[in-house]
Parts: C-alpha cells; sequence; structure tokens
C-alpha cells in the first residue's frame, strides 16, 4: 500500500467562496501513481467545507443562497459572545461537510456524470488549508 498526503493552501478574496479543486486532485493523483484506492479531501478549518457537486454557476449560486437561509450572516450567534463574529461560517461548515472520499480506478477520480470537488469558504481573506490523502496501490 503506498500513501501520499498533500496540502492545499488558500486565501480567498470574498469572505464566501466555492473553488473547483479538481484539476490540483488530478494533478496529486497523478503525482502519487495510485491506480486503485481511494482520496481523502478534507478542509482543515471549521469555518470551510468540501464538497462533490456539479460544476455549473447556478447549482452553485443555489447552494449559497440555501445555506445563507440555513445559516445566515450578520445575525446574533451565541458563537459572538466569546467576540468572534463568524457563527453563521461554523453552521455552514456542518451544514456541507468538512471532508469526501473519492474512489481512484484505473488511476483515475472514479466520479459520476458532473461531479466535482468544491472547497467552500465561509469566512474568508484569511490563509486556510486543505489536507489531500492517497491511498492505495
Amino acid at each position: 500500500m503506498k500513501f501520499l498526503t498533500e496540502y492545499l493552501w488558500f486565501n480567498t478574496r470574498q469572505k464566501r467562496e466555492y473553488l473547483n479543486i479538481t484539476p490540483e486532485l488530478q494533478r496529486i493523483l497523478k503525482k502519487s501513481g495510485i491506480q486503485e484506492g481511494i482520496m481523502l479531501v478534507a478542509a482543515m478549518h471549521i469555518t470551510a467545507g468540501i464538497y462533490i457537486n456539479d460544476d455549473e454557476s447556478g447549482i452553485i449560486e443555489d447552494i449559497d443562497e440555501m445555506l445563507e437561509r440555513l445559516a445566515p450572516s450578520g445575525r446574533d450567534y451565541r458563537h459572538h459572545w466569546t467576540g468572534e463574529d463568524h457563527g453563521d461560517a461554523h453552521l455552514k461548515n456542518i451544514l456541507v461537510g468538512h471532508q469526501v472520499i473519492v474512489p481512484i480506478t484505473d488511476g483515475k477520480l472514479d466520479f459520476g456524470p458532473w461531479q466535482q470537488v468544491y472547497y467552500a469558504e465561509f469566512d474568508g481573506q484569511r490563509r486556510k488549508r486543505v489536507v489531500v490523502k492517497v491511498m492505495g496501490e
């Protein structure tokens, strides 16, 4: 069994952004040489997330609107009583999730039609990272 771990770093321009990181994951998989296995992709911050969905601007806007409806920014969350101001970002992380596992088959990320991996930033404009761990043979 072989393993490769890499980190992707982000410092978004906006407070909320959704970045397609699939090309970077494909680069890491190629570097690993693994043909059969899995890839774990995990945000290492509690105000960011990782998800799989379509690379289509309409669905990305729909996702953002849904998350904003469920965990609106600007609200006075109890978390803010500690001096923080990003309670909504923590809740959005819970809704999206912080990691995905992608199967690797024949040296490729084994996606269904239209699937792509996204980094979702909910409290941006500062440096954050994602761990990518490839495991297999």
